[in-house]
C-alpha cells in the first residue's frame, strides 16, 4: 500500500486546528481567571498608608493596657460555629461592658468573609454564632470597642474542621 505524500493542503488545516485549540484553551482559561478574581485587597493604597500611623498608635495603646483576651472558636457538625471571647484586665479582673465583634475571613477570598456578632454572656465573657462556616483555614479577627472607639484588635489564623 502506497502512502500519500504530505502536502501543503494537508499541513495547513492541521496547523489551523492546532493553533485553534491552543488559542481556545487560552481564552477559556483567561475568562475563568478573570471571573474568579476576588479583586483588590485594598481599594486605595494611599488611604491605607495614611491610616497606618493611627494603627501603630492603637497597637501601642492596646499593649499598654496589658489585657488578657482569650478567644475560642468551634465549628459544629451542622456547619455553624460558636465564637467565645473572654476578656480580663491587667489585674486579671473580667472586663465588662465592651462591644466585641468578630469576623471570619478567608485568607484567599474576601467574598467568603463572615461577620460574627458577639454579646456579653457573662461578666467578661462574650459569645456569638456564625452560620454556614465552611471547613478550612480562616483568619479570626476580634475587635473590641468602648463608646465607638476601638480598644482591642486581634487577628489569628485558625483551622476549622
Amino acid at each position: 500500500m502506497a502512502s500519500k505524500p504530505l502536502t501543503g493542503t494537508k499541513v495547513f488545516p492541521m496547523l489551523v486546528a492546532f493553533f485553534g485549540v491552543v488559542i481556545g484553551v487560552n481564552v477559556t482559561m483567561m475568562k475563568l481567571a478573570i471571573a474568579t478574581l476576588p479583586g483588590t485587597d485594598v481599594d486605595s493604597p494611599y488611604a491605607a498608608g495614611l491610616i497606618y500611623d493611627r494603627e501603630i498608635s492603637a497597637a501601642q495603646d492596646q499593649a499598654a493596657r496589658k489585657w488578657q483576651v482569650n478567644a475560642h472558636i468551634e465549628r459544629r457538625a451542622d456547619g455553624n460555629a460558636v465564637l467565645q471571647v473572654e476578656a480580663r484586665d491587667a489585674a486579671g479582673h473580667p472586663v465588662s461592658g465592651l462591644k466585641f465583634g468578630g469576623r471570619l475571613e478567608r485568607p484567599t477570598d474576601k467574598r467568603a468573609d463572615l461577620a460574627v456578632e458577639l454579646s456579653e454572656a457573662g461578666i467578661g465573657i462574650y459569645r456569638g454564632n456564625a452560620a454556614s462556616v465552611a471547613p478550612g483555614q480562616w483568619d479570626m479577627v476580634i475587635e473590641g470597642e468602648v463608646r465607638g472607639a476601638r480598644v482591642f484588635l486581634s487577628r489569628n489564623r485558625v483551622i476549622l474542621n
